[in-house]
Protein backbone atom coordinates (compact mmCIF):
# COMPACT_ATOMS: atom_id res chain seq x y z
CA UNK A 1 0.00 0.00 0.00
CA UNK A 2 1.04 3.60 -0.43
CA UNK A 3 1.56 5.59 2.70
CA UNK A 4 1.79 9.36 2.50
CA UNK A 5 3.48 11.04 5.42
CA UNK A 6 2.72 14.74 5.21
CA UNK A 7 4.57 17.37 7.18
CA UNK A 8 4.38 21.13 7.07
CA UNK A 9 7.40 21.39 4.82
CA UNK A 10 8.01 18.02 3.22
CA UNK A 11 6.44 14.94 1.75
CA UNK A 12 7.84 11.48 2.20
CA UNK A 13 6.55 8.62 0.11
CA UNK A 14 7.23 4.99 0.84
CA UNK A 15 6.15 1.97 -1.15
CA UNK A 16 5.16 -1.23 0.65
CA UNK A 17 3.46 -4.40 -0.55
CA UNK A 18 2.07 -7.00 1.89
CA UNK A 19 4.72 -6.15 4.42
CA UNK A 20 7.60 -6.60 1.98
CA UNK A 21 9.41 -3.95 -0.01
CA UNK A 22 8.38 -3.57 -3.65
CA UNK A 23 10.62 -2.07 -6.27
CA UNK A 24 9.99 1.40 -7.63
CA UNK A 25 12.11 2.95 -10.38
CA UNK A 26 13.77 6.35 -10.18
CA UNK A 27 16.50 7.98 -12.23
CA UNK A 28 19.81 7.68 -10.44
CA UNK A 29 21.64 10.97 -10.10
CA UNK A 30 24.96 9.31 -9.34
CA UNK A 31 25.12 7.25 -12.50
CA UNK A 32 22.91 9.42 -14.72
CA UNK A 33 21.05 6.28 -15.81
CA UNK A 34 17.86 4.53 -14.82
CA UNK A 35 18.22 2.47 -11.67
CA UNK A 36 15.93 0.36 -9.51
CA UNK A 37 15.56 1.25 -5.86
CA UNK A 38 13.85 -1.00 -3.36
CA UNK A 39 12.57 1.94 -1.36
CA UNK A 40 11.51 5.18 -2.98
CA UNK A 41 11.52 8.29 -0.90
CA UNK A 42 10.58 11.71 -2.20
CA UNK A 43 11.28 14.75 -0.11
CA UNK A 44 11.21 18.41 -0.98
CA UNK A 45 14.61 20.11 -0.71
CA UNK A 46 15.29 21.68 2.71
CA UNK A 47 13.93 25.21 3.04
CA UNK A 48 14.54 27.41 6.06
CA UNK A 49 11.12 28.96 6.38
CA UNK A 50 8.09 28.34 8.56
CA UNK A 51 4.73 29.54 7.24
CA UNK A 52 2.42 31.49 9.48
CA UNK A 53 -0.46 29.72 11.17
CA UNK A 54 -3.45 30.22 8.89
CA UNK A 55 -6.70 31.23 10.61
CA UNK A 56 -8.76 32.20 7.59
CA UNK A 57 -11.67 30.47 5.81
CA UNK A 58 -11.29 26.89 4.60
CA UNK A 59 -10.93 25.83 0.98
CA UNK A 60 -14.59 24.78 0.89
CA UNK A 61 -15.73 28.14 2.25
CA UNK A 62 -13.55 30.06 -0.22
CA UNK A 63 -14.84 27.97 -3.11
CA UNK A 64 -18.48 28.50 -2.17
CA UNK A 65 -18.02 32.27 -1.92
CA UNK A 66 -16.19 32.29 -5.23
CA UNK A 67 -19.01 30.38 -6.92
CA UNK A 68 -21.62 32.71 -5.44
CA UNK A 69 -20.03 36.09 -6.17
CA UNK A 70 -17.52 35.61 -9.02
CA UNK A 71 -18.13 34.92 -12.69
CA UNK A 72 -18.80 31.33 -13.82
CA UNK A 73 -16.09 31.59 -16.48
CA UNK A 74 -13.41 31.34 -13.76
CA UNK A 75 -11.78 27.92 -13.62
CA UNK A 76 -9.48 26.26 -11.13
CA UNK A 77 -6.90 23.50 -11.17
CA UNK A 78 -7.44 20.06 -9.63
CA UNK A 79 -10.55 18.10 -8.75
CA UNK A 80 -10.24 19.42 -5.20
CA UNK A 81 -8.84 22.93 -5.60
CA UNK A 82 -6.00 24.06 -3.37
CA UNK A 83 -6.40 26.95 -0.95
CA UNK A 84 -3.00 28.62 -1.33
CA UNK A 85 -2.47 31.13 1.48
CA UNK A 86 1.25 31.92 1.51
CA UNK A 87 4.26 31.89 -0.78
CA UNK A 88 8.01 32.20 -0.34
CA UNK A 89 10.47 32.14 -3.24
CA UNK A 90 9.80 28.94 -5.29
CA UNK A 91 7.37 27.43 -2.77
CA UNK A 92 3.68 27.78 -1.94
CA UNK A 93 1.81 26.80 1.21
CA UNK A 94 -1.78 25.66 1.60
CA UNK A 95 -4.17 26.30 4.50
CA UNK A 96 -2.68 23.37 6.44
CA UNK A 97 0.88 24.62 6.10
CA UNK A 98 1.83 21.99 3.53
CA UNK A 99 4.63 23.10 1.21
CA UNK A 100 4.46 22.70 -2.57
CA UNK A 101 7.09 23.21 -5.24
CA UNK A 102 5.70 25.89 -7.55
CA UNK A 103 6.73 24.83 -11.06
CA UNK A 104 4.32 27.22 -12.79
CA UNK A 105 5.06 30.56 -11.08
CA UNK A 106 1.50 31.87 -11.03
CA UNK A 107 1.26 31.20 -14.77
CA UNK A 108 4.81 32.34 -15.55
CA UNK A 109 4.42 35.55 -13.57
CA UNK A 110 6.57 35.21 -10.44
CA UNK A 111 10.06 35.83 -11.81
CA UNK A 112 12.21 36.57 -8.76
CA UNK A 113 10.32 34.42 -6.27
CA UNK A 114 7.20 34.72 -4.14
CA UNK A 115 7.43 37.63 -1.69
CA UNK A 116 11.06 38.34 -2.56
CA UNK A 117 12.23 40.61 0.29
CA UNK A 118 13.81 43.27 -1.94
CA UNK A 119 10.64 43.66 -3.99
CA UNK A 120 8.34 43.59 -0.96
CA UNK A 121 10.43 46.32 0.66
CA UNK A 122 10.42 48.52 -2.45
CA UNK A 123 6.64 48.23 -2.72
CA UNK A 124 6.13 48.86 1.00
CA UNK A 125 8.35 51.95 1.02
CA UNK A 126 6.60 53.53 -1.96
CA UNK A 127 3.17 52.51 -0.70
CA UNK A 128 3.73 54.52 2.47
CA UNK A 129 4.68 57.67 0.52
CA UNK A 130 2.38 57.84 -2.51
CA UNK A 131 0.18 55.17 -4.03
CA UNK A 132 -1.32 56.96 -6.97
CA UNK A 133 -1.23 60.29 -8.79
CA UNK A 134 -1.19 59.45 -12.57
CA UNK A 135 1.16 60.94 -15.16
CA UNK A 136 -0.56 64.34 -15.11
CA UNK A 137 1.94 65.08 -12.31
CA UNK A 138 5.64 64.36 -12.14
CA UNK A 139 7.02 61.49 -10.10
CA UNK A 140 10.49 59.99 -10.42
CA UNK A 141 9.47 56.32 -10.14
CA UNK A 142 8.01 55.93 -13.63
CA UNK A 143 10.99 57.66 -15.25
CA UNK A 144 13.52 55.62 -13.28
CA UNK A 145 11.77 52.39 -14.25
CA UNK A 146 11.45 53.37 -17.92
CA UNK A 147 15.15 54.27 -18.08
CA UNK A 148 16.18 50.94 -16.57
CA UNK A 149 13.88 48.99 -18.88
CA UNK A 150 15.03 50.85 -21.99
CA UNK A 151 18.64 50.04 -21.11
CA UNK A 152 17.78 46.34 -21.53
CA UNK A 153 16.54 46.80 -25.10
CA UNK A 154 18.57 46.50 -28.29
CA UNK A 155 18.62 48.92 -31.22
CA UNK A 156 16.42 51.99 -31.09
CA UNK A 157 13.78 50.46 -28.81
CA UNK A 158 13.89 53.30 -26.29
CA UNK A 159 10.34 54.61 -25.74
CA UNK A 160 8.29 52.93 -23.01
CA UNK A 161 4.54 52.86 -22.38
CA UNK A 162 3.33 51.29 -19.14
CA UNK A 163 0.05 49.38 -18.90
CA UNK A 164 -1.44 46.84 -16.49
CA UNK A 165 -1.39 43.48 -18.29
CA UNK A 166 -0.19 41.55 -21.31
CA UNK A 167 -3.56 41.89 -23.03
CA UNK A 168 -3.37 45.68 -22.67
CA UNK A 169 0.19 45.69 -23.96
CA UNK A 170 -0.74 43.72 -27.07
CA UNK A 171 -3.82 45.92 -27.64
CA UNK A 172 -1.62 49.02 -27.57
CA UNK A 173 1.03 47.44 -29.81
CA UNK A 174 -1.63 46.54 -32.39
CA UNK A 175 -2.98 50.10 -32.30
CA UNK A 176 0.54 51.44 -32.85
CA UNK A 177 1.11 49.08 -35.78
CA UNK A 178 -2.10 50.09 -37.51
CA UNK A 179 -1.59 53.82 -36.98
CA UNK A 180 2.06 53.84 -38.00
CA UNK A 181 1.66 51.65 -41.08
CA UNK A 182 -1.64 53.08 -42.23
CA UNK A 183 -2.77 49.48 -42.81
CA UNK A 184 -5.26 47.29 -40.98
CA UNK A 185 -4.46 43.59 -41.44
CA UNK A 186 -2.49 41.84 -38.70
CA UNK A 187 -0.80 38.44 -38.95
CA UNK A 188 -0.27 36.05 -36.03
CA UNK A 189 0.45 32.36 -35.61
CA UNK A 190 -1.94 29.48 -35.19
CA UNK A 191 -1.71 28.10 -31.66
CA UNK A 192 -0.82 31.59 -30.37
CA UNK A 193 -2.16 33.32 -27.28
CA UNK A 194 -1.93 37.11 -27.07
CA UNK A 195 -4.69 37.96 -24.59
CA UNK A 196 -8.35 37.67 -23.76
CA UNK A 197 -9.62 41.17 -24.48
CA UNK A 198 -11.95 41.81 -27.40
CA UNK A 199 -9.05 43.06 -29.52
CA UNK A 200 -6.33 40.58 -28.62
CA UNK A 201 -8.75 37.68 -28.92
CA UNK A 202 -8.48 38.16 -32.67
CA UNK A 203 -4.70 37.68 -32.47
CA UNK A 204 -5.14 34.57 -30.32
CA UNK A 205 -5.55 31.35 -32.31
CA UNK A 206 -6.82 28.73 -29.88
CA UNK A 207 -10.58 28.18 -30.09
CA UNK A 208 -10.95 27.41 -26.38
CA UNK A 209 -9.86 31.00 -25.62
CA UNK A 210 -12.07 32.77 -28.20
CA UNK A 211 -15.68 33.92 -28.04
CA UNK A 212 -17.87 34.15 -31.13
CA UNK A 213 -17.50 37.89 -31.70
CA UNK A 214 -16.16 39.99 -34.55
CA UNK A 215 -12.39 39.39 -34.84
CA UNK A 216 -11.72 40.55 -38.37
CA UNK A 217 -8.52 41.88 -39.83
CA UNK A 218 -6.30 39.07 -38.51
CA UNK A 219 -4.68 36.28 -40.56
CA UNK A 220 -3.43 33.18 -38.74
CA UNK A 221 -0.51 31.49 -40.45
CA UNK A 222 1.11 28.07 -40.07
CA UNK A 223 2.68 27.45 -36.69
CA UNK A 224 6.42 26.69 -37.09
CA UNK A 225 6.23 23.79 -34.62
CA UNK A 226 9.32 21.61 -34.97
CA UNK A 227 7.60 18.62 -33.32
CA UNK A 228 4.22 18.62 -35.09
CA UNK A 229 4.64 21.02 -38.01
CA UNK A 230 4.61 19.95 -41.66
CA UNK A 231 8.08 21.38 -42.36
CA UNK A 232 9.85 20.10 -39.25
CA UNK A 233 12.65 22.51 -38.29
CA UNK A 234 12.73 24.43 -41.59
CA UNK A 235 11.81 27.92 -40.45
CA UNK A 236 12.08 29.50 -43.88
CA UNK A 237 9.52 27.08 -45.32
CA UNK A 238 7.00 28.03 -42.64
CA UNK A 239 7.73 31.69 -43.32
CA UNK A 240 6.54 31.32 -46.93
CA UNK A 241 3.00 30.91 -45.59
CA UNK A 242 3.24 34.48 -44.29
CA UNK A 243 4.19 35.64 -47.79
CA UNK A 244 1.23 33.71 -49.23
CA UNK A 245 -1.20 35.40 -46.81
CA UNK A 246 0.17 38.81 -47.74
CA UNK A 247 -0.10 38.06 -51.47
CA UNK A 248 -3.41 36.18 -51.54
CA UNK A 249 -5.24 37.12 -48.32
CA UNK A 250 -4.62 40.85 -48.05
CA UNK A 251 -4.30 43.95 -50.19
CA UNK A 252 -0.58 43.30 -50.27
CA UNK A 253 -0.07 45.73 -47.41
CA UNK A 254 -0.27 44.77 -43.72
CA UNK A 255 -0.12 46.55 -40.39
CA UNK A 256 2.08 44.05 -38.60
CA UNK A 257 3.03 40.62 -37.40
CA UNK A 258 3.05 39.43 -33.77
CA UNK A 259 4.50 36.25 -32.27
CA UNK A 260 5.72 34.70 -29.06
CA UNK A 261 9.19 33.22 -29.53
CA UNK A 262 8.15 30.29 -27.34
CA UNK A 263 4.38 29.89 -27.30
CA UNK A 264 3.15 29.77 -23.72
CA UNK A 265 -0.50 28.74 -23.53
CA UNK A 266 0.06 26.80 -26.76
CA UNK A 267 2.38 24.38 -24.95
CA UNK A 268 5.94 25.78 -24.83
CA UNK A 269 6.38 25.56 -28.61
CA UNK A 270 9.61 27.23 -29.73
CA UNK A 271 9.61 28.73 -33.22
CA UNK A 272 11.63 26.83 -35.83
CA UNK A 273 15.16 28.19 -36.40
CA UNK A 274 15.38 30.92 -39.03
CA UNK A 275 11.65 31.66 -38.94
CA UNK A 276 11.56 35.22 -37.64
CA UNK A 277 14.33 36.66 -39.88
CA UNK A 278 12.45 35.49 -42.98
CA UNK A 279 9.05 36.62 -41.67
CA UNK A 280 10.30 40.04 -40.59
CA UNK A 281 11.61 40.63 -44.12
CA UNK A 282 8.25 39.78 -45.68
CA UNK A 283 6.32 41.94 -43.20
CA UNK A 284 8.51 45.00 -43.58
CA UNK A 285 8.42 44.72 -47.37
CA UNK A 286 4.62 44.81 -47.07
CA UNK A 287 4.71 48.02 -45.04
CA UNK A 288 4.13 46.37 -41.65
CA UNK A 289 5.90 46.39 -38.30
CA UNK A 290 7.15 43.41 -36.32
CA UNK A 291 5.96 42.85 -32.75
CA UNK A 292 7.60 40.49 -30.26
CA UNK A 293 5.31 39.24 -27.49
CA UNK A 294 7.70 38.78 -24.56
CA UNK A 295 4.99 38.44 -21.91
CA UNK A 296 6.29 35.00 -20.90
CA UNK A 297 9.76 34.69 -22.45
CA UNK A 298 11.29 37.97 -21.32
CA UNK A 299 13.69 38.99 -18.56
CA UNK A 300 16.19 36.15 -18.93
CA UNK A 301 13.83 33.23 -18.44
CA UNK A 302 15.16 31.48 -21.55
CA UNK A 303 18.66 31.52 -20.05
CA UNK A 304 20.50 31.95 -23.33
CA UNK A 305 19.18 35.50 -23.86
CA UNK A 306 17.43 38.28 -21.97
CA UNK A 307 14.66 38.46 -24.56
CA UNK A 308 13.15 35.54 -26.44
CA UNK A 309 13.37 37.28 -29.84
CA UNK A 310 17.16 37.41 -29.48
CA UNK A 311 17.24 33.62 -29.92
CA UNK A 312 16.18 34.22 -33.54
CA UNK A 313 18.71 37.00 -34.16
CA UNK A 314 16.16 39.72 -34.88
CA UNK A 315 15.26 43.14 -33.52
CA UNK A 316 11.50 43.88 -33.50
CA UNK A 317 9.88 47.26 -33.99
CA UNK A 318 7.68 46.85 -30.91
CA UNK A 319 8.12 44.63 -27.84
CA UNK A 320 5.33 43.81 -25.40
CA UNK A 321 5.86 42.47 -21.89
CA UNK A 322 4.00 41.73 -18.66
CA UNK A 323 3.88 38.90 -16.08
CA UNK A 324 7.53 38.57 -14.93
CA UNK A 325 8.11 42.32 -15.23
CA UNK A 326 6.26 42.82 -11.94
CA UNK A 327 6.78 39.51 -10.08
CA UNK A 328 3.01 39.45 -9.49
CA UNK A 329 2.16 43.14 -9.67
CA UNK A 330 -0.44 44.16 -12.29
CA UNK A 331 2.14 45.58 -14.67
CA UNK A 332 2.85 45.49 -18.38
CA UNK A 333 4.80 47.55 -20.89
CA UNK A 334 5.22 48.31 -24.56
CA UNK A 335 8.63 49.41 -25.81
CA UNK A 336 9.08 50.83 -29.30
CA UNK A 337 11.06 53.32 -31.37
CA UNK A 338 10.65 57.10 -31.22
CA UNK A 339 9.32 57.07 -34.78
CA UNK A 340 6.52 54.61 -34.05
CA UNK A 341 5.75 56.19 -30.68
CA UNK A 342 5.20 59.56 -32.34
CA UNK A 343 1.92 58.42 -33.98
CA UNK A 344 0.20 58.25 -30.57
CA UNK A 345 0.84 61.98 -30.08
CA UNK A 346 -1.79 62.71 -32.76
CA UNK A 347 -4.49 62.20 -30.12
CA UNK A 348 -4.71 61.85 -26.32
CA UNK A 349 -3.28 58.52 -25.20
CA UNK A 350 -3.59 57.94 -21.47
CA UNK A 351 -3.57 55.07 -18.99
CA UNK A 352 -4.88 55.81 -15.49
CA UNK A 353 -2.91 53.15 -13.64
CA UNK A 354 -0.05 52.51 -16.07
CA UNK A 355 3.28 53.21 -14.40
CA UNK A 356 1.77 54.19 -11.05
CA UNK A 357 4.41 54.82 -8.35
CA UNK A 358 3.90 51.53 -6.49
CA UNK A 359 4.09 49.31 -9.58
CA UNK A 360 7.01 51.32 -10.98
CA UNK A 361 8.95 50.94 -7.73
CA UNK A 362 8.22 47.21 -7.69
CA UNK A 363 9.12 46.79 -11.36
CA UNK A 364 12.44 48.56 -10.92
CA UNK A 365 13.18 46.33 -7.94
CA UNK A 366 12.49 43.28 -10.14
CA UNK A 367 15.08 44.41 -12.69
CA UNK A 368 17.62 45.03 -9.95
CA UNK A 369 17.04 41.60 -8.35
CA UNK A 370 17.34 39.80 -11.69
CA UNK A 371 20.70 41.51 -12.26
CA UNK A 372 22.00 41.18 -8.71
CA UNK A 373 21.14 37.49 -8.44
CA UNK A 374 22.22 36.74 -12.04
CA UNK A 375 18.94 35.01 -12.79
CA UNK A 376 19.51 34.75 -16.53
CA UNK A 377 22.70 32.75 -15.98
CA UNK A 378 20.92 30.76 -13.29
CA UNK A 379 18.09 29.89 -15.69
CA UNK A 380 20.61 28.74 -18.28
CA UNK A 381 22.40 26.43 -15.84
CA UNK A 382 19.37 25.01 -14.02
CA UNK A 383 17.32 24.84 -17.22
CA UNK A 384 20.01 22.86 -19.03
CA UNK A 385 20.25 20.47 -16.10
CA UNK A 386 16.48 20.04 -15.95
CA UNK A 387 16.21 19.45 -19.70
CA UNK A 388 18.88 16.75 -19.50
CA UNK A 389 17.01 15.01 -16.71
CA UNK A 390 13.69 15.27 -18.52
CA UNK A 391 15.19 13.84 -21.72
CA UNK A 392 16.59 10.94 -19.72
CA UNK A 393 13.08 10.45 -18.33
CA UNK A 394 11.74 10.50 -21.89
CA UNK A 395 13.93 7.52 -22.75
CA UNK A 396 12.31 5.60 -19.94
CA UNK A 397 8.64 6.51 -20.32
CA UNK A 398 6.92 6.09 -23.69
CA UNK A 399 4.22 8.57 -22.66
CA UNK A 400 6.70 11.45 -23.13
CA UNK A 401 6.63 12.37 -26.79
CA UNK A 402 8.68 15.55 -26.70
CA UNK A 403 10.79 17.59 -24.29
CA UNK A 404 11.47 21.12 -25.47
CA UNK A 405 12.27 24.66 -24.43
CA UNK A 406 15.05 26.87 -23.14
CA UNK A 407 16.12 27.85 -19.65
CA UNK A 408 13.13 27.67 -17.33
CA UNK A 409 10.58 27.82 -20.15
CA UNK A 410 10.04 24.10 -20.76
CA UNK A 411 7.32 21.90 -22.22
CA UNK A 412 6.84 18.14 -21.79
CA UNK A 413 4.35 16.81 -24.35
CA UNK A 414 2.58 13.56 -23.51
CA UNK A 415 1.35 11.13 -26.17
CA UNK A 416 -0.20 7.66 -26.27
CA UNK A 417 1.66 6.78 -29.48
CA UNK A 418 5.03 8.30 -30.30
CA UNK A 419 4.76 7.55 -34.03
CA UNK A 420 1.27 9.00 -34.44
CA UNK A 421 1.87 11.63 -31.74
CA UNK A 422 -1.62 11.05 -30.36
CA UNK A 423 -2.24 13.50 -27.50
CA UNK A 424 -2.39 11.72 -24.12
CA UNK A 425 -5.22 13.83 -22.73
CA UNK A 426 -6.50 11.40 -20.10
CA UNK A 427 -3.00 10.43 -18.96
CA UNK A 428 -2.01 14.09 -18.62
CA UNK A 429 -5.00 14.74 -16.35
CA UNK A 430 -4.16 11.74 -14.17
CA UNK A 431 -0.51 12.72 -13.84
CA UNK A 432 -1.46 16.33 -13.17
CA UNK A 433 -3.41 15.24 -10.08
CA UNK A 434 -0.71 12.80 -8.96
CA UNK A 435 2.00 15.44 -9.14
CA UNK A 436 -0.07 17.74 -6.96
CA UNK A 437 -0.47 14.92 -4.43
CA UNK A 438 3.31 14.48 -4.46
CA UNK A 439 3.88 18.18 -3.82
CA UNK A 440 4.50 19.54 -7.33
CA UNK A 441 2.32 22.26 -8.87
CA UNK A 442 2.75 22.39 -12.62
CA UNK A 443 0.97 23.93 -15.60
CA UNK A 444 -0.83 22.45 -18.58
CA UNK A 445 -1.00 23.78 -22.12
CA UNK A 446 -1.44 23.01 -25.79
CA UNK A 447 -4.69 22.77 -27.70
CA UNK A 448 -5.35 19.28 -26.27
CA UNK A 449 -4.00 20.20 -22.81
CA UNK A 450 -1.46 17.39 -23.07
CA UNK A 451 1.68 19.45 -22.44
CA UNK A 452 3.15 20.01 -19.00
CA UNK A 453 4.33 23.59 -18.74
CA UNK A 454 7.41 23.78 -16.50
CA UNK A 455 7.99 27.48 -15.88
CA UNK A 456 8.87 28.00 -12.21
CA UNK A 457 10.12 31.11 -10.44
CA UNK A 458 13.63 31.85 -11.64
CA UNK A 459 15.10 31.01 -8.21
CA UNK A 460 14.23 27.34 -8.87
CA UNK A 461 17.28 25.16 -8.07
CA UNK A 462 18.85 21.94 -9.31
CA UNK A 463 17.59 20.27 -6.14
CA UNK A 464 14.08 21.40 -7.05
CA UNK A 465 14.63 20.01 -10.54
CA UNK A 466 15.58 16.64 -9.07
CA UNK A 467 12.45 16.57 -6.94
CA UNK A 468 10.28 17.51 -9.92
CA UNK A 469 11.72 14.83 -12.20
CA UNK A 470 11.67 12.13 -9.51
CA UNK A 471 8.01 12.97 -8.82
CA UNK A 472 7.23 12.70 -12.54
CA UNK A 473 9.10 9.41 -12.71
CA UNK A 474 7.15 7.97 -9.81
CA UNK A 475 3.80 9.19 -11.16
CA UNK A 476 4.48 7.88 -14.66
CA UNK A 477 5.62 4.52 -13.33
CA UNK A 478 2.10 4.07 -11.97
CA UNK A 479 0.30 4.63 -15.28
Amino acid sequence: MLRFLLGSSSLRLKVRSSGSLSSCRFLSQQSGTSAVKDVAELELPPFDYVPRLYKGPSADEVLQKRKKFLGPSLFYFYQKPLNIVEGKMQYLFDENGRRYLDAFAGIVTVSCGHCHPDIVQAIRTQNELLQHATTIYLHHAIGDFAEALASKMPGNLKVVYFVNSGSEANELATLMARLYSGNHDMISLRNAYHGGSAGTMGLTALSSWKYNISQGGVHHVLNPNTYRGVFGSDGEQYAKDVKDHIDFGSSGRVAGFIAETIQGVGGAVELAPGYLPAVYKYIRNAGGVCIADEVQTGFGRTGSHYWGFETQGVIPDIVTMAKGIGNGLPLGAVVTTPEIASVLAERIQFNTFGGNPVCSAGGLAVLKVLDKEKRQEHCAAVGSYLLDRLRALQEKHEVIGDVRGRGLMIGVELVTDRKLKTPAKAETSILFEKLKDLGVLIGKGGYESNVFRVKPPMCFTKEDADFLVDAMDYAMSGL
